[in-house]
């Protein structure tokens, strides 16, 4: 696997505007956001697809996703609401090959999604 923005983030190469960081997780707001509040949330292990998170021991993937509702609780979207979103590869409008979470908020979202 080829080294992404993700990886130049963690490694320090390139600046993040960081809102939550643990053993396992980063999250930070995205540089092109799609919404007023729009945080990618990367594991700092490295996957490419969902597929393979997936694949990982459940604790694992828990954690991963108790840090998106921390991220989510942190940033007072609870009682709004907010989207979370995973896009799995080139068709789904994965535009980063190392797995992320978009947590998305601060504007009413229409269903079904584009």
């Amino acid at each position: 696997m080829h080294e992404t923005v993700f990886d130049k983030i963690l490694s320090g190469d390139l600046p993040a505007d960081s809102v939550y960081e643990d053993d396992e997780v980063l999250a930070f707001r995205d540089i092109n956001p799609q919404a007023p509040v729009h945080i990618l949330v990367i594991p700092k292990a490295k996957f490419a697809r969902f597929t393979e998170i997936a694949s990982r021991p459940i604790e694992e993937t828990g954690r991963f996703f108790s840090a998106i509702s921390k991220v989510a609780t942190s940033l007072n979207l609870d009682d709004s609401g907010y989207r979370v979103v995973i896009n799995n590869g080139r068709d789904s409008g994965q535009a980063v090959e190392y797995f992320h979470a978009h947590i998305l908020a601060g504007r009413r979202f229409a269903w079904p999604p584009g």
